[in-house]
């Protein structure tokens, strides 16, 4: 029932049903499949109408020039996600090691997308892992991005929990590793979240120049010391353009 939908995403229903029809439907056809009352759904049917994002010929819904325009645009973001995972693994393929694409969420850098190395040693961190701000590469980074005075703000809201012995657990020094990281463009994380593994991240960046998302590697120190992690600081520094540009690029 209507009842049980909330009335933000009843167009949305109806957009679905359109979209699952083997041929465009009449609104009495689109109250037999969703079940509502059928002045719901000719009020919505007309309100869409009347926006652009539906058309009505010969009692038949099609989808308007916004629906169309909507459609092509999500496509087109998707393919930008495409693109992006295949940069990804272009970096995997190269460096050997694990590439993750973490973005900052509410319950800490999300790994959003992640290529594995092929190594039967690794850090399991899948898809969905949330992981904390102040001791790895990528949360630095996020941090290190943040105007000064937001940057104190966020840092006065942390628990600097201890993980390992190089936890940064001194507001003042870990500020003075964000000015570091702010000044060289990179983020490194020196066995800080786990002994025994560092990483590596750059800012994924949009046409503004405003932060978006953290590209990085991460390896047990045993084959991918600090040092390897450096090297490779002009390598994700190109990709990280080259996924804003997939991303971002006005008319990409």
């Amino acid at each position: 029932m209507t009842e049980q939908v909330p009335p933000n995403l009843r167009a949305i229903h109806i957009l679905e049903v359109l979209s699952e029809s083997p041929a465009p439907p009449t609104p009495t056809e689109l109250n037999g499949r969703l079940g509502w009352p059928k002045q719901t759904v000719h009020r919505l049917c007309q309100t869409l109408i009347e926006a652009g994002i539906l058309e009505k010929h010969d009692r038949r819904l099609y989808p308007g020039r916004r629906a169309n325009l909507l459609a092509t645009g999500l496509a087109d973001r998707a393919a930008g996600r495409i693109g992006c995972h295949q940069l990804l693994r272009q970096v995997a393929r190269e460096t050997g090691e694990t590439v993750n694409f973490a973005r900052p969420e509410p319950r800490g850098m999300g790994y959003v997308d992640r290529v594995e190395t092929n190594w039967a040693f690794r850090v399991a961190l899948p898809i969905g892992t949330h992981v904390p701000f102040h001791c790895t590469a990528s949360g630095k980074l996020y941090m290190a991005s943040l105007p000064a005075a937001r940057r104190r703000s966020f840092l006065g809201s942390l628990a600097l929990t201890p993980l390992t012995p190089n936890t940064f657990t001194d507001v003042g020094k870990l500020e003075a590793e964000l000015a570091e990281i702010r000044r060289r463009g990179f983020s490194l994380d020196r066995e800080e979240f786990h002994e025994a593994m560092v990483a590596i991240a750059v800012p994924v960046t949009d046409e503004m120049g405003r932060f978006y998302a953290a590209l990085a590697i991460h390896g047990p120190m045993q084959r991918f010391s600090l040092d390897d992690a450096i090297a490779k600081f002009d390598l994700l520094k190109d990709h990280a353009a080259r996924i804003g540009d997939l991303l971002f690029a006005p008319g990409g």
